[in-house]
C-alpha cells in the first residue's frame, strides 16, 4: 500500500508540476505575441507610449527587448540595462523559442521563467524576452507535497488497519483450526476441526483436513483391530503350547503320551511361526517396506513348482491339483512373494474348498492373472467383501482352522506388484481366487498352453 500510495502520489505531483507548467508558458507565449505584435508596428524596436505599458511590471511579470548582438534595445523600468539572456542563449532564441528558468531579475532570491522569442522589426531582427515569477508554482507544489505526504500517511494507516483487520477475519478461522488440531489426541480422534460457512480457501483447507483426520482415524482403528487381534490369535496357540509342554512335564505321562504332546506342541509351534511371518509381511507391506526380489518369471514354471510342493499333501487328502491353461507371457515380479500368495490360496483350497484344485494363468489386456479354484461350496455371499480384511474367516465358529490371514497377505502381495486380487464364486462352482498383475518389459504375446495335470 505504502508503494502503490508513493506511485500515485508521485503521478499526481507530476501532472499537476505539468499543469503548472504549461499554464505558466502559456501566459508567456500570450505575452510574447503581444510585445512581438507591438514592436513589429512600430518597426523601430521600442514601443510607443501606448504600448510601452506592456514593459511596466504588472504583479510579477517584466519584459526586455534585445538585438541580435544581446544589447538591451527596451525593458521594464526595473530591469535597468543588464540584459536577461547571455549571449549563446540570444544567439539560441534567434533560431527558435527559448525558455529559461534563473532567479528573479527584480527579485534575486525567488525563482523565475523566462520565454524569448524572436521578431522581425523592419530590417532588424530583435529578441522579445517575457519572464514572470515562479514562485507561486514552487508554493503550490511545495503545499501539494504537504498534502500528499499527510494524506498519504494517513491514507496508509487506515489502510494498514482495514488490512490488519480483514486478514486477521480472514485468518480467524484458521486459528480456531490451529487451536483444534491442538486438542485432538489419538485417545480421541473422532473430533474434527471447525469448517467457516464461506466457501473459501479456508474452508476448502478445513475440509481436507478433516479428511485425512477421518483416514488417520481408520488408520488407528485398523491398527487397534489389528493388534486385538493379534493378541486373541496369539493367545490360543500359546495356551495350548503351555498345556501341551505342562502336561508333557508330569511323571505319569506314557511315552506314547508324551509323543502326542509334543507333536502338539511342534504343531503349535509351527502356527506361532506362521502367524509371525504372516504379522511380518503386512507390518511391511503397510510400512511401504515389503521388500521384493524382481526377476523374470515364467507362470508356467511358477504354477509347476507350487503343484509340487503339495503332491503329497495332495496325495494324503485323495485330492487332485490340476495345472490348466497357463499363458507364455514374462513377469517382472518377485518369485518367492507369488509362490508365498499361491500357496496360501492353495492351502485354503485344501482347509475350505473340497474336489480338484484349478491352477492357470491368463493374459488379459497387459495384464496376467493368476488363479486357483476349487469345487467347493464356495464363499459365503456376504464373505466375499470382506475376504481380504486381516483377521477374517468365512467359517467362524473355526476354533483353530487358521487366523485369518491368508488371503490379506495374498492382497498385499498383489498390490506390492501393482496388482489386484478378487474373490469370488466361480460360475461353475467352487470359489475362485484371482491376482491380476502386469505384464513385465520383456513380455511376449501369448504363444499356446501348457497342461499338466499333478494328482
Amino acid at each position: 500500500m505504502a508503494v502503490l500510495l508513493a506511485v500515485i502520489g508521485t503521478a499526481l505531483y507530476l501532472r499537476f508540476e505539468k499543469h503548472l507548467d504549461d499554464t505558466i508558458n502559456e501566459g508567456l507565449r500570450s505575452r510574447a505575441d503581444v510585445v512581438s505584435t507591438l514592436i513589429q508596428r512600430d518597426g523601430g524596436g521600442r514601443l510607443d507610449a501606448a504600448g510601452s505599458s506592456v514593459l511596466v511590471e504588472r504583479a510579477e511579470s517584466f519584459t526586455q527587448i534585445l538585438d541580435d548582438r544581446g544589447a538591451v534595445v527596451d525593458a521594464s523600468p526595473r530591469l535597468g540595462s543588464q540584459p536577461l539572456l547571455t549571449v549563446q542563449q540570444d544567439a539560441a532564441a534567434l533560431r527558435r523559442p527559448l525558455i529559461v528558468n534563473r532567479p528573479n531579475p527584480i527579485e534575486p532570491q525567488e525563482p523565475s521563467r523566462l520565454l524569448a522569442t524572436a521578431v522581425k522589426a523592419g530590417d532588424r531582427r530583435l529578441v522579445v524576452v517575457v519572464g514572470t515569477a515562479t514562485d507561486d508554482r514552487v508554493s503550490q507544489l511545495h503545499n501539494l507535497i504537504v498534502v500528499l505526504t499527510v494524506g498519504g500517511a494517513i491514507a496508509l494507516l487506515l489502510a494498514s488497519l482495514a488490512g490488519y483487520g480483514a486478514a486477521t477475519a480472514a485468518l480467524r478461522p484458521v486459528d480456531a483450526m490451529r487451536r483444534k488440531a491442538d486438542e485432538i489426541t489419538e485417545e480421541d480422534p473422532g473430533e474434527r476441526l471447525p469448517v467457516g460457512m464461506a466457501d473459501d480457501e479456508i474452508k476448502r483447507l478445513g475440509t481436507t483436513l478433516n479428511r485425512m483426520l477421518v483416514r488417520l482415524e481408520r488408520a488407528v482403528d485398523r491398527e487397534r483391530a489389528f493388534v486385538a487381534d493379534a493378541s486373541h490369535e496369539l493367545r490360543t496357540p500359546l495356551a495350548i503350547l503351555k498345556a501341551e509342554i505342562e502336561l508333557a512335564l508330569r511323571g505319569d505321562r506314557s511315552q506314547a503320551q508324551l509323543r502326542e504332546a509334543l507333536e502338539s506342541a511342534a504343531e503349535e509351534t509351527d502356527r506361532l511361526a506362521e502367524l509371525a511371518e504372516a504379522l511380518l509381511v503386512i507390518a511391511r507391506a503397510e510400512g511401504g517396506r515389503l521388500p521384493l526380489m524382481r526377476s523374470p518369471v515364467q507362470p508356467a514354471q511358477l504354477l509347476e513348482d507350487v503343484a509340487v510342493r503339495f503332491r503329497a499333501r495332495l496325495g494324503a487328502s485323495e485330492r487332485a491339483l490340476v495345472v490348466g491353461d497357463v499363458a507364455a507371457v514374462t513377469l517382472d515380479a518377485d518369485p518367492r512373494r507369488l509362490e508365498q500368495a499361491l500357496d496360501n490360496l492353495v492351502e485354503n483350497a485344501l482347509q475350505h474348498g473340497d474336489g480338484t484344485i484349478h491352477l492357470g494363468a491368463a493374459a488379459d489386456n497387459g495384464t496376467v492373472v493368476l488363479h486357483v479354484r476349487d469345487e467347493g461350496p464356495g464363499f459365503p455371499p456376504e464373505f466375499i467383501d470382506e475376504a481380504f480384511e486381516r483377521f477374517t474367516r468365512a467359517d467362524h465358529a473355526r476354533g483353530r482352522g487358521g487366523a485369518g490371514l491368508g488371503l490379506s497377505i495374498v492382497q498385499l502381495i498383489a498390490r506390492a506388484h501393482g496388482g489386484e486380487a478378487r474373490a469370488e464364486n466361480d460360475p461353475g462352482g467352487g470359489a475362485r481366487v484371482s491376482i491380476e498383475l502386469p505384464i513385465g518389459r520383456g513380455a511376449t504375446a501369448p504363444a499356446g498352453e501348457i497342461r499338466s495335470p499333478v494328482a
